[in-house]
Order: structure tokens, then C-alpha cells, then sequence
């Protein structure tokens, strides 16, 4: 969505951003699914996923399937009332919603392929309005989004790394161990530069960048304040890097408002 904020400034937004909302909701739900899918076996031998309905046993494959298979459905629906490009371009991040739970057993960066799958609206939101991608823009905030991903999917699989270790689970946070601070301040200014980049390239006013402003504020409280070795302080962390996000899409929002109301 912000995406479209910044392409859009004047169409009206509404029909969009319920659309891409939903799509957005249904779509990391069907990613959510497929991993639990995969993962059931895995999930019970990790004390904070064991409790997971799969892992447990409360729900059944079959259930798990019909219950993917409507979730990809409502995408579709979705995906259907934009234009062709966006079609193509939406039907194409399918693959990595799909392989991105087997990573994490071959490589120690699964969390790169999540940044891949979960940042692809960037690219798919400047299409449904525009028809085509402008790659100038659209790429480096895509590039902004899986440097974020990264940050707080790696404070998140803190949580796990003693299970994920007696598993087999691989993961950046233990590629990154003792390093992850340092590492996750460079992806933290590499998301917020390349943002404010596609922010630069495409034009906006000062509101976009007082919310990235903000958001690098909240990615810098967050690294510099998570204790990586303490669950309570990884979750608090990775709900933080929520925040940041928020700030940049209030801040796009913002900035959207304003050039349609004339004020910058």
C-alpha cells in the first residue's frame, strides 16, 4: 500500500486500498498456512510453535488444505480486479509463497526469501495503478522492504534459535549470532535509505520523510534496545519493527494527502 500511496496521488484510493488490503490480509494468511503445512513436525519439537493447531493435531491435512485452497481463492478474486500486468506480475510471487517455508532447511537466510515474498505488493501496487512498473522507484522501495524484513524476521527467529539448533532449523539469527546487532543497524539504515531514495526519485514532499524520519527513530530504539538472547525482549522487538513500518505508511499517506489537497 505504500506503494500505491506513492505512485497515486491523484485517483481515488479508497477501492484500492481496501483491495490491496484485503489481498495483502488473505495472501500472508495463505503464506502463514503453507508454512504451518510444511512445518507440523518440525513445529512440535520448538516450544514457542508446539501449541500451533497442526502441530497439535487439532486440525487435520485435509482441513489445513480446503482451508489454503480458500484463502488462494479470495486472492485470486482479488488479484482479478486489476489489469493484466498486475495479473501476471501477482501470479508470479506465488512460487516464493510456496518455497519460502522449505528454505530455512537448505540456507540460513530463509528470512531474505520472506522479504522477497512479503515486500512483492511494492512492486504490484505501483502496476495496479499505473499499468506497467516504474523500476526506478518501485525497486529500491522494494529493496527498502526486504532490508526491513530482515530486521525484524531475524528478531523474531531469536525466539527459537536453541530449538531451531536441535532441529535443524536454519535461520539469519544464527547465521548472525554475536554480530546481529551491528548487522541489523546496517540493514536498518540500508531499509530507511533506500526508501527514502524511492521517496527522492518519485518526487514526494516532507511529510513522506518525516515518516521515515520516524520509522529510522523506531528501528534505532529497537536494535539498540533488544536483548537478542531474551524471548519477552525479541517479541517487544519485532512488534517495534511494526511500528516503523506504520510510520512510513502514515507518512506516505500523509504526503498523499497533502499534494491532493494542494497544501505541498
Amino acid at each position: 500500500m505504500a506503494s500505491y500511496a506513492l505512485h497515486a496521488p491523484f485517483t481515488t484510493p479508497l477501492a484500492y486500498i481496501s483491495l490491496f488490503g484485503l489481498g495483502a490480509l488473505v495472501m500472508r494468511g495463505a503464506g502463514c498456512t503453507i508454512n504451518d503445512m510444511w512445518d507440523r513436525k518440525l513445529d512440535k519439537a520448538v516450544a514457542r510453535t508446539r501449541e500451533r493447531p497442526l502441530a497439535k493435531g487439532e486440525i487435520s491435512m485435509p482441513q489445513a488444505v480446503g482451508f489454503l485452497g480458500l484463502q488462494l481463492s479470495t486472492g485470486l478474486a482479488v488479484l482479478t480486479q486489476l489489469n493484466w500486468y498486475s495479473i501476471l506480475l501477482g501470479a508470479s510471487s506465488l512460487s516464493l509463497v510456496i518455497i519460502y517455508p522449505f528454505m530455512k532447511r537448505v540456507t540460513y537466510w530463509p528470512q531474505a526469501v520472506l522479504g522477497l515474498t512479503f515486500n512483492w505488493g511494492a512492486l504490484l501496487g505501483w502496476s495496479a495503478v499505473a499499468g506497467s512498473v516504474n523500476w526506478s522507484v518501485a525497486l529500491p522501495l522494494y529493496a527498502g522492504g526486504v532490508c526491513w524484513t530482515l530486521v525484524y524476521d531475524t528478531i523474531y527467529a531469536h525466539q527459537d534459535k536453541t530449538d531451531d539448533v536441535k532441529v535443524g532449523i536454519r535461520s539469519t539469527a544464527l547465521l548472525f549470532g554475536e554480530r546481529t546487532r551491528p548487522i541489523l543497524s546496517a540493514l536498518s539504515a540500508s531499509s530507511i535509505s533506500l526508501i527514502t531514495c524511492a521517496g527522492y526519485l518519485n518526487g514526494q514532499g516532507p511529510l513522506f520523510y518525516l515518516g521515515t524520519g520516524l520509522a529510522a527513530v523506531q528501528l534505532a530504539r529497537v536494535v539498540v534496545g533488544t536483548d537478542f538472547n531474551n524471548h519477552q525482549s525479541c517479541w517487544k522487538g519485532f512488534v517495534g519493527c511494526g511500528w516503523a513500518g506504520f510510520g512510513i505508511w502514515m507518512g506516505a499517506l500523509a504526503d498523499y494527502a497533502s499534494m491532493a489537497a494542494g497544501i505541498f
